[in-house]
């Protein structure tokens, strides 16, 4: 997969992106713009936590909470690493779900690796949608899970494996099944 959605370059990415950050405000902006033109849709969008330290991001959530933008729902990958290293050694993000609530919106936690409970998730942030509040799953995760010499190790963020490593990764996670 490429490094930044985008549009066309794989099934169900509907938007690109570009630089971190964007993606909430332009789910806000499918939102609004499907209540202007008589549309009923959801909107999720998928938000890294290095991401979440981008003023985009919480100006996004502001507007989110403010037009009552229940149909929006956020997924987050909270493996507490980004790019240049560990979360809370850059900008922490903590108390993380406290913040996403003081900005309006409904917060449930999921283990971001068991998908059965990303899909419970998904179908109770679906039920407050009438309320008008935006919901975020919080996805707990783990950088690189099931690759030993990968996991939390976030010098692997932005670097592709060598073949040996790849082959090595693929029998890790074949073996893990």
């Amino acid at each position: 997969m490429q490094g930044h959605p985008i549009q066309g370059a794989m099934p169900g990415v509907e938007a690109t992106t570009g630089s971190l950050g964007q993606g909430l405000s332009l789910g806000v902006g499918h939102i609004l713009g499907a209540r202007l033109n008589g549309f009923d849709y959801r909107v999720y969008v998928l938000l890294g936590d290095g991401e979440c330290e981008a003023g985009q991001v919480w100006e996004a959530a502001m507007s989110a909470a403010h037009f009552r933008c229940g149909k929006l729902h956020a997924i987050l990958d909270y493996n507490k690493y980004q790019e240049t290293g560990p979360i809370a050694r850059e900008m922490a993000l903590e108390p993380l779900v406290e913040k996403w609530k003081s900005f309006g919106w409904y917060v449930v936690e999921a283990n971001g690796h068991n998908l059965e409970d990303i899909l419970a998730k998904i179908r109770q942030v679906q039920l407050i949608e009438p309320t008008g509040a935006p919901s975020i799953i919080i996805a707990h995760t783990v950088k690189g899970k099931g690759v030993s010499f990968v996991e939390s190790d976030y010098t692997f963020h932005g670097r592709a494996l060598k073949p040996e490593q790849a082959e090595k990764a693929r029998e890790e996670l074949d073996a893990a099944r």
